[in-house]
């Protein structure tokens, strides 16, 4: 469910006063994830490494409350669910964008993503959830990447994630990611929590 709510009644109130009418409100991060023990998980459990990787994205995600924030035309809202948005590949040769909702129970996520993500391909029509906060992701897996800047003009301010193909070695897999959020919605503190705890769920998954 989505509900407006006084800034003021919130720990955002002096980051939202500063930074709402910034013309550039956005911040990226960028870090290096050591992914070998989720790549190994994939091929174990014969589950696709980009839905691994975005229910990891939604468990560190779902334990920081300001996630569930989101500062949009001068307001703020607040949400009870999150969803990960997935850019979809589709039948028309373009792309669709298709929200999967989060669940704790990663079969119940793999089944969302695998129906959700198939629908949205054949139809080529977006599947969007209104009603949860939305973390976005982009999978450009063409080639590897340092490092991925999204738009910075503050029309869209869920918070994004977005990366390239993996670097295989011989004893490590790798993944630069880029996150980017809004000022409005957290500071760095918990920028670094959430890309700390999206390691352990990776370590641990």
């Amino acid at each position: 469910m989505k509900q407006e709510i006084n800034p003021k009644d919130t720990c955002r109130a002096q980051a939202f006063e500063m930074w709402m009418k910034s013309p550039l409100p956005m911040v990226t991060l960028m870090k290096t994830f050591d992914v070998t023990h989720l790549y190994k998980a994939g091929k174990r459990l014969n589950m696709k490494f980009n839905m691994l990787l975005c229910w990891c994205i939604g468990r560190a995600a779902s334990g920081i409350d300001e996630f569930y924030l989101l500062p949009s035309q001068g307001k703020l809202y607040k949400y009870d669910r999150l969803a990960i948005n997935v850019i979809v590949d589709n039948a028309k040769g373009g792309i669709s964008n298709c929200d999967v909702p989060y669940s704790d129970d990663l079969e119940q996520f793999a089944r969302d993503y695998e129906a959700l993500t198939q629908k949205t391909a054949a139809t080529c029509c977006d599947i969007n959830d209104e009603e949860a906060i939305i973390v976005g992701t982009s999978a450009v897996t063409g080639t590897e990447l340092d490092c991925i800047v999204n738009q910075y003009s503050g029309i869209f301010n869920n918070p994004f994630l977005s990366w390239g193909r993996y670097r295989k070695g011989w004893l490590k897999t790798t993944l630069p990611i880029s996150f980017q959020f809004h000022h409005a919605q957290m500071d760095g503190r918990q920028a670094a929590r959430f890309l700390e705890e999206l390691q352990r769920t990776i370590n641990t998954i």
